[in-house]
Order: C-alpha cells, then structure tokens, then sequence
C-alpha cells in the first residue's frame, strides 16, 4: 500500500462522515485524505474537515491505511469492493452503519483489513451539529483485533461510551436507536396532528408540546420508564382513553394504529407498576376493539 503510517481516510462525504473527520483532526489524528462519490462532495467534504486531499473511493487506499466509511446501508458493499479494488490490504476499516456488523465488509476482510463496525447511538442533523453531539455520546462496536482497538480509541477520544454488541445482534440495537430516536419524532409529528385537529395550528401545538415533550423524556430517563409512567393508563382511567379511542375513528390510519400499539405497551408497563388485572383487561379490550 502507498499510504504511510497510520493515516486515516474517511469514505464518504455526508453529515456523519464530516462530523467524525473533523472531531478526528481535532483530536490530532492523522486525517490525509476524504473521498466520495461526487468529486463535489468529497471536495465539500475535505473542506469542512480541513485535510489536504479529495479523492475517489478507489484512490484513497493510496493515502490512508485506516478508514473510516461513514455511507448509506445499502452502500456499504459497492464502496467497500472499490476501496479493495483501489489496492487496501490491510490495515483497518470501520463503518458506521447501525444494523450491520463487520459482515458488510467481506471485500475489504478478504484481503487481510481488520474490519468492524462504529456506530454512534447519535442524531446528527448536520455537519456541524455532528461536532456537539458526538462527544459523550454512545457508540455500538463490533470488532476484533485491530479494528477493535481503533474503534475503542475512537470512542476514548470524544468521551464516549462504548457498547459492545455481537454482530447477530446489532439488528435488535438498531431497532432500539430508531425507536428512541425516529419514532420519537413520529410521535410528536402525530400529536402535532392531533392537536391541529383539535384546532391548534402546527406552529403553537410545537411550542405547546415542547415543555410536556421534553419533561417526559428526562422523566423516562432519569427515572426510568417505569417510575416516570403517568396518565390515565397508569391511573386505570378507562373512561378518558375510551373518549380518545372514540375521538381517533376520524384519525388517519397510522396515527390511530399508533395510538393502539403505544397504548397496548403502556398497558404492560402499567401492569408492572400495579395497575389491576381488571383495569388492564379492560383496557386490551378497548385496544383490540376492530382488530
């Protein structure tokens, strides 16, 4: 291979790929060169992350030894058989995809790299949002040998946290991540609806909700979900939630089923917190009344 000592390559030229070059710099690790699909957004890329060179994916095995492949799912096999095809034998790859273990990587295995996965249990809007939320956070590894220890070394510099799960595993953890993070925003987007049909603008529902959002969430997470679980579910209050249930039948679809489906789980949350056997009961019925 043509790059020299450890220098670092960063495959990719999108939010998560910019935000982990540039923290990485920072830090003081030798970031050489960037590389894209687009020439522009490697250049864009390069930028941003303030390294030297822009590259093709088949070009950065030239200057780097590492790298870090910060692409889509489904992008994963494509660009790891064009950074094996550009000559990267040996060394160390990890990528950041969520669902996927070092698998992903078989092109790049086969010729002697040290392969795994660094995914940062993060949201990361945009570039430089990327740069405040990453440090501290949580991140999945699933390694071995050389990669492992430079995931771990990753992980040490932005203070983070590391999770480390088996490969099999990773689909449930993502699952998790969505869950907590993209589904939230599913939810709010179906209160929101809610409370415009209620007759409140989107504008003033969003700044409404915001404070009972965001109590609940530090609730449920300082606490505990069981601790912080309040509402009439927890309080056996059929009545109120049939009103809901009427009330939801001019609701669309989706926004109905997940009302049901959150509802069904708060119904065994509640149970583990003491509600009574009649009252849940009560309560599954309302829920699979049309099912």
């Amino acid at each position: 291979m043509g790059a020299a000592g450890d220098a670092i390559g960063i495959a990719g030229g999108g939010r998560i790929a910019q935000a982990f070059g540039r923290l990485l710099r920072e830090h003081g690790e030798p970031v050489a060169a960037v590389a894209s699909r687009e020439p522009e957004h490697a250049a864009a890329a390069a930028r941003f992350i303030g390294c030297p060179h822009a590259l093709s994916y088949a070009e950065l095995p030239s200057r780097a030894c590492r790298v870090l492949i910060a692409v889509p799912d489904d992008a994963l096999a494509s660009v790891a058989a064009a950074l094996a095809g550009g000559g990267l034998r040996g060394g160390a790859a990890l990528h950041t995809c969520g669902s996927r273990g070092p698998e992903a990587l078989a092109a790049l295995a086969a010729g002697g790299v040290s392969c795994g996965a660094l995914h940062p249990l993060q949201t990361v809007a945009t570039p430089q949002q990327g740069l405040a939320a990453l440090p501290g956070a949580a991140f999945a590894i699933t390694a071995e040998g050389p990669a492992a220890a430079w995931a771990e070394r990753i992980v040490s510099l932005l203070d983070g946290l590391a999770l480390r799960i088996p490969a099999e595993r990773r689909p449930l953890y993502h699952a998790a991540a969505v869950m907590a993070s993209n589904y939230l925003v599913g939810l709010v987007d179906a209160a929101v609806m809610l409370m415009n049909a209620a007759g409140v603008e989107e504008d003033t529902a969003l700044r409404a909700l915001a404070p009972l959002v965001g109590a609940s969430s530090a609730n449920a997470l300082a606490l505990g979900p069981l601790k912080a679980l309040t509402g009439p579910i927890e309080r056996g209050d059929v009545e109120t939630v049939a009103l809901h249930w009427k009330a939801l039948a001019a609701a669309p679809a989706p926004v109905r089923e997940l009302y049901r489906a959150a509802g069904l789980h708060l119904v065994t949350l509640a149970r583990r917190r003491g509600l009574s056997e009649a009252s849940a009961v009560r309560f599954e019925r309302l829920f699979r009344q049309g099912e």
